[in-house]
């Protein structure tokens, strides 16, 4: 499968507002027999500077790809408003309905069971059903790179990570982290503690939000408190709450960002040392360009991604570049390459199955 890089493709429209009563749309084609790809968000909306801004960004590449595609998206204020949102597109004949993020897997399921005929996809999850094409990305792997190099680069001796809500879409992400600083004790014969996320339990502390900015700092604020100079929130927009006052600290304490590069999605990257980037956008891209030639998209085995095939991946170090030590650089890239091929396992109980 070609997974290719995209950035911001085009202007993101911001959030529109969703269900309940008649949701607003973003509508970027004019209709007529063009293949029609149409996104339902999770919550957090298209500006949620993470997974649902990545995937409007595959649909934008994939349109600017193959002009023959109409591309819109309805988003989600809350779960309830899934399963309305994506039988409004069932309705509509939308050729491809993307479903954003794995807590929309039982509404897609039913919609999909209730459909055998439609073509769904859905980014973190697998369903049962023969015609939903899913996208899930082994972020363990690169969660483990970033660990390690939270590890090396911490002051403290303390990292800290937090997810929005406890499912395994987020967990995956700390299980890496927690795996990365392990492996750089062992290598190192150090003691950094991973404040946050107990991989062994599966439990840790969460903002229970993917939205409220405030609900991530009072999580970060705590795991400061309690010494961490680097965090991972794994909470979509309410991530950016942690990355605002790491960036108002003065380099008190910084963070690592998820999904999609920070320095390119948020206006915190004086803050952010890396990102954990799942090509979301690649893998959407790929998929709606398939669909849209007449391939058939098959539920099994669908897409993985992984740091072998640039599914998932470390963003560039931007404004940390010449602040982090060459020897470090060099170990992650090597475990990276060791990853890749194989040599070294990382595990997670929420990996893709």
């Amino acid at each position: 499968m070609r997974i290719a890089s995209v950035f911001a493709v085009g202007g993101l429209v911001l959030a529109a507002s969703a269900c309940g009563e008649a949701p607003e749309e973003n509508n970027a084609g004019n209709g007529g027999e063009k293949f029609s790809a149409c996104m339902v968000t999770d919550v957090g909306g298209i500006d949620d500077k993470s997974f649902n801004t990545s995937a409007w960004q595959g649909l934008e590449a994939a349109k600017a790809e193959n002009k023959d595609i109409d591309i819109k998206y309805v988003a989600s204020k809350a779960e309830a408003d899934y399963e309305p949102n994506l039988t409004q597109y069932v309705n509509q004949d939308c050729d491809f309905i993307l479903a954003v993020g794995g807590l929309m897997g039982d509404a897609t399921a039913m919609i999909a069971e209730a459909n055998p005929d439609q073509q769904f996809g859905i980014v973190d999850t697998k369903l049962p059903q023969s015609n939903v094409y899913p996208m899930q990305f082994d972020t363990a792997q690169a969660g483990f790179l970033a660990g390690y190099l939270a590890a090396g680069f911490s002051e403290t001796g303390k990292v800290g990570t937090y997810g929005g809500e406890k499912i395994p879409p987020v967990t995956i992400f700390m299980d890496g982290y927690a795996d990365g600083v392990d492996h750089y004790n062992e290598a190192k014969g150090k003691d950094v503690q991973v404040l946050g996320w107990d991989k062994e339990s599966q439990d840790g502390s969460f903002a229970n939000s993917f939205v409220k900015q405030d609900e991530g700092k009072k999580v970060s604020d705590a795991l400061v408190a309690q010494g961490a100079d680097i965090i991972m929130p794994v909470a979509g927009g309410a991530g950016l709450g942690t990355t605002a006052a790491a960036q108002s600290s003065g380099g008190k304490y910084n963070t690592i960002w998820v999904d999609v590069d920070g320095c390119e999605s948020t206006s915190n990257c004086p803050a952010i040392i890396t990102t954990v980037v799942k090509n979301i956008p690649g893998a959407v891209q790929e998929a709606v360009l398939k669909a849209a030639a007449g391939e058939k998209l098959e539920a099994n085995p669908g897409f993985t991604g992984t740091l072998a095939n640039e599914g998932v991946s470390l963003a560039p170090y931007h404004e940390f570049d010449s602040k982090i030590p060459a020897e470090l650089k060099a170990e992650v890239d090597k475990l990276k390459a060791d990853i890749a091929a194989g040599l070294i396992k990382v595990e997670s109980q929420s990996q893709p199955q």
